[in-house]
């Protein structure tokens, strides 16, 4: 059977942390006080996507339904000891399939989120924003980073740098406004959110200074809202406070960021990347605006970043699901 990770808290019985990862471990402990939401497994047919999904479901986070190649599932827990009895599986014989049979369980509300396994996240991907699939909402589907960085002491939300490759201004509006939505739905509170560039005063010869004040003045007009906004801002005065200061900048964002909105995908996946292997950041990954939150995993993530994706997961599908049940 899969072990209780050693990298989480003794504030619930199931889990151990170090002091440097509490932000996850907040997180973790709040998903454990509540019943676990039910999932859709996407392909778990490789050990890395068999460990995480299943880790979360034994200490209660949530209900996985596997769904895949059965052959394959039932191969790989054997190989790796893990026990599936408790758990439904349901055959598809391509990731395709799997895919196609995971929506369904969507549309039916037999599950409230869908996690990836091992398949590619364009095979996945393509079919959630696929219109005649009835997924998509009116919101543009982005991707945010969570990453617990030591020393600073904000969980750092970092978008997009999964989905959207050059998003337009309307896409940016889009991609702010889901990270906002997270970062409240977790119970993080209203965010401040950094519209970053490579240069903190607006320079027409670069267009992602003119996005983010544009983004700025959208949330003034109530067209973004949960958040304050600033931008354009360079990386180290959105995260360091002398930074900040020594560049004059007086603002409520400057210096304490809790999102960084990245002007491409490129910037976007270069800077979390950099954070996890060269800042040594712990991280999870979650794709949002489509009707259920969308669990995106690497096979690069440990069994640690699952469980804390998998706990992110858990919070906002209830989170949406509590929105539906109000409306």
């Amino acid at each position: 059977m899969i072990q209780a990770n050693s990298l989480f808290s003794e504030t619930h019985p199931n889990i151990r942390a170090s002091t440097s990862h509490q932000l996850f471990t907040t997180l973790i402990n709040r998903a454990l006080c509540h019943a676990p939401v039910p999932y859709a497994l996407v392909w778990p047919c490789e050990e890395h996507a068999l460990a995480g999904p299943l880790d979360a479901a034994e200490k209660g986070i949530i209900q996985p339904v596997l769904i895949g190649d059965e052959a394959c599932i039932r191969k790989t827990a054997l190989q790796h000891k893990i026990n599936l009895a408790p758990y439904q599986i349901i055959h598809a014989s391509t990731p395709q399939q799997a895919v196609q049979t995971a929506i369904e369980l969507v549309k039916t509300g037999h599950v409230q989120g869908i996690m990836k396994g091992s398949l590619h996240t364009d095979t996945l991907m393509h079919a959630v924003v696929n219109p005649a699939n009835g997924l998509s909402t009116e919101r543009r589907i982005s991707h945010v980073f969570l990453l617990a960085v030591p020393n600073y002491k904000n969980l750092l939300f970092v978008t997009d740098a999964a989905i959207n490759i050059f998003p337009d201004l309307l896409t940016k509006r889009d991609i702010v406004q889901n990270a906002i939505d997270l970062h409240v739905g977790l119970g993080l509170g209203q965010p401040k959110v950094a519209i970053l560039s490579a240069v903190e005063v607006i320079n027409p010869k670069i267009p992602s200074t003119l996005d983010a004040a544009s983004l700025c003045k959208m949330a003034e007009r109530g067209q973004i809202t949960g958040g304050v906004l600033d931008g354009p801002l360079a990386m180290d005065n959105a995260i360091n406070p002398e930074a900040a200061r020594i560049k004059g900048l007086a603002s409520a964002v400057a210096g304490q960021a809790q999102i960084l909105v990245t002007p491409d995908l490129e910037a976007g996946n270069m800077l979390a990347k950099n954070l996890v292997f060269m800042a040594g950041a712990e991280t999870a990954g979650i794709a949002l605006g489509a009707k259920v939150p969308i669990v995106l995993t690497s096979r690069a993530d440990s069994v640690q970043a699952r469980l804390a994706s998998a706990a992110i997961g858990a919070l906002y599908a209830r989170h949406l699901a509590q929105q539906d049940a109000a409306f």
